[in-house]
């Protein structure tokens, strides 16, 4: 199933989930919310992203999987399970949506937010299947460590947020 064609949409979707590109991408969006005023998002925002990378480095470092090693498409260094890669997409894109979410007001551009940061979701995950470097389970354990991640930090903001609203009635 394997083709040029494919194997270069396959490294573009990689790419977008790489590390400097997850950075460049928070840094614009950080800048975004710095300039509209938005600064608790900020804070949140730089805090949940740069927290998962850590703790995709600390669970690297307690499984110590090694990567597949046949049919790899391309190098890739260090330990597999979580995929890094599919953490950090899941955990950029997830919360970009989120907070997206929260202050878009059309249904259509709602669906359009959630379906954009799904498919690049999905992509970078498969990305990294296709191209040899993890096994489904690295990827599959990187979306289900970082919804758990997303989840608690969501919902403490949330309640953070409803506990300020309700000091101020």
């Amino acid at each position: 199933m394997r083709t040029p064609k494919l194997t270069l949409i396959m490294e573009g979707f990689t790419n977008a989930g790489a590390g400097i590109s997850v950075t460049i991408i928070a840094a614009c969006l950080l800048i975004i919310l710095a300039v509209i005023g938005y600064r608790r998002e900020l804070y949140v925002y730089a805090g949940v992203i740069g927290a998962s990378s850590l703790l995709n480095l600390l669970l690297k470092s307690l499984f110590h999987r090694t990567r597949p090693d046949i049919n790899r498409i391309i190098d890739a260094a260090g330990y597999s399970f979580p995929s890094g890669h599919s953490m950090a997409a899941f955990t950029m894109y997830a919360l970009t949506v989120y907070f997206l979410w929260k202050h878009v007001r059309y249904g259509w551009l709602r669906i359009i937010v959630v379906s954009a940061g799904s498919f690049m979701i999905i992509m970078i995950g498969l990305s990294r299947i296709y191209l040899g470097v993890h096994y489904p389970s690295d990827v599959i354990g990187g979306y289900l460590i970082s919804a758990a991640w997303l989840a608690a930090s969501i919902g403490g903001y949330e309640h953070f947020l409803a506990e300020r609203w309700k000091s101020k009635k």
